[in-house]
């Protein structure tokens, strides 16, 4: 079991498949993209295969979250999903995906044994989509959300973040979007985890502002205490439901107490918080020819040193060294 001095236990696994992305988000990275990390550094399919199974088998882990990067762009992604469903106990399984590629490999990770996916889409409008991620791939994105549901990974679950003077008037045109597509709506506070260390609390939407915005069309009514349990998401139904619009505001609304995640980098680090400055290697481990035993060990003497929140709130914070590409959204 993967327990720290606060009670917290860690059930759900982040697993990022690469540090590469095919587009240039500016929350994320800048235009030229990062110095990726070399093909020796990342975690091969089978050790990726293995951390999953002794984080299933020996840890408690119950669910595994598939990232990046852009996890797409990993070739063996598909082989990867279908030797962790066959893991016992089996893991429920997911992605987080910008959905460039999904049109060509929903039904093939379906198949595999994924259960549903996270595609992040930050507007309806292609030009202001292009000037957000420096590309021309909205109708890649869109074509992609249509495959996950139709091949039913589901619930479909979009992810968007509103950037001032960009999409921040979008919110209402979102989710009504998303309701008439039957995906899951969740809007997430931008993150102080981009590669040029250029984000300013006083400068992002908050859960405030975007909770207004969505009222001047729709009713919202908060869910009954007890239904979020560790979710990030506080969630809201849309004019009585059945349809359910989410708010993830790591910044304003911290929900570090409920934290049940642990973080693996491509490049076998384990991390403990997305804002983490400090990693675990187990690369190193894996390739020294330790035992599952071992590494377990690793694991959980890495989660026991969790703290007790990210330090958003600290006048001493400081952005992780790493940006979010390399860490694992």
């Amino acid at each position: 079991m993967l327990i720290d001095t606060y009670d917290r236990v860690a059930t759900d696994l982040r697993v990022s498949l690469t540090d590469r992305c095919n587009l240039r988000c500016t929350y994320c990275m800048p235009e030229e993209g990062l110095q990726w990390l070399a093909k020796p550094d990342l975690l091969s399919d089978d050790e990726i295969v293995r951390l999953v199974r002794i984080a299933v088998t020996q840890l408690g882990i119950t669910e595994v979250r598939f990232t990046g990067g852009e996890p797409l762009l990993r070739p063996g992604l598909v082989s990867i999903v279908q030797q962790c469903a066959a893991l016992a106990p089996r893991p429920k399984m997911s992605l987080t995906t910008n959905g460039i590629g999904l049109k060509r490999t929903a039904a093939a990770l379906k198949a595999a044994g994924l259960d549903r996916v996270n595609v992040s889409l930050d507007t309806l409008r292609p030009d202001v989509f292009k000037t957000l991620t420096r590309r021309d791939r909205h109708h890649d994105v869109l074509a992609g959300l249509e495959a996950a549901r139709d091949a039913g990974l589901t619930p479909v679950k979009v992810n968007t973040v509103l950037m001032p003077g960009l999409n921040d008037d979008e919110a209402p045109d979102l989710l009504a979007w998303a309701v008439a597509n039957e995906y899951e709506l969740r809007f997430i506070e931008q993150m102080p985890l981009d590669a040029q260390h250029g984000w300013k609390r006083d400068g992002m939407i908050t859960a405030g502002d975007i909770l207004q915005s969505l009222r001047t069309r729709f009713d919202l009514t908060a869910e009954e205490d007890g239904e979020r349990g560790s979710a990030p998401a506080e969630r809201w139904l849309v004019d009585g439901g059945p349809h359910r619009v989410g708010v993830i505001a790591s910044v304003t609304r911290p929900f570090c107490r409920a934290c049940d995640r642990t973080r693996l980098t491509a490049d076998g680090q384990v991390r403990t918080c997305l804002f983490a400055r400090e990693e675990t290697d187990l690369r190193g481990a894996l390739r020294s020819e330790a035992p599952d035993e071992e590494i377990a060990r690793l694991w959980k003497l890495a989660m026991w040193g969790k703290k007790a929140g990210s330090g958003l709130d600290d006048p001493s914070f400081l952005q992780p060294d790493r940006p979010m590409s390399a860490i694992g959204g």
